[in-house]
């Protein structure tokens, strides 16, 4: 059975030099490549991306890690689904609803 104790998320949060050509291009394509993994924008410079297992978390966390551009600051979160759902978010000073997990048709 799926658990929200045990279903995860993964969140890459980083912060890339641009200043050069060759930043921004680097940038660029590490962003692409979390999309490309299944990641989603979820703001600017940070991703988040759904795991059912620990196995799988672990193997996102090891592309990612494969991705990692030469500069900047990257950071990798892991939290479980229950936590995810606790998350308050806001739009301007508009409350957004809840967060919940992805459905069944949504995971495979």
């Amino acid at each position: 059975m799926l658990s929200g104790y045990r279903l995860m998320w993964v969140v890459v949060m980083f912060d890339l030099p641009v200043i050069e050509k060759v930043e921004r291009k680097a940038a660029t394509a590490f962003r692409n490549s979390l999309l490309d993994m299944g990641f989603a924008m979820s703001q600017f410079s940070v991703y988040m991306r759904f795991c059912t297992s620990q196995a799988q978390l672990d193997t996102y966390g090891k592309r990612v890690e494969d991705a990692l551009p030469e500069g900047g600051k990257v950071n990798i979160l892991q939290f479980t689904d229950k936590q995810y759902e606790r998350i308050i978010s806001f739009h301007g000073k508009a409350k957004l609803p809840a967060n919940k997990t992805p459905d069944q048709f949504d995971l495979f």
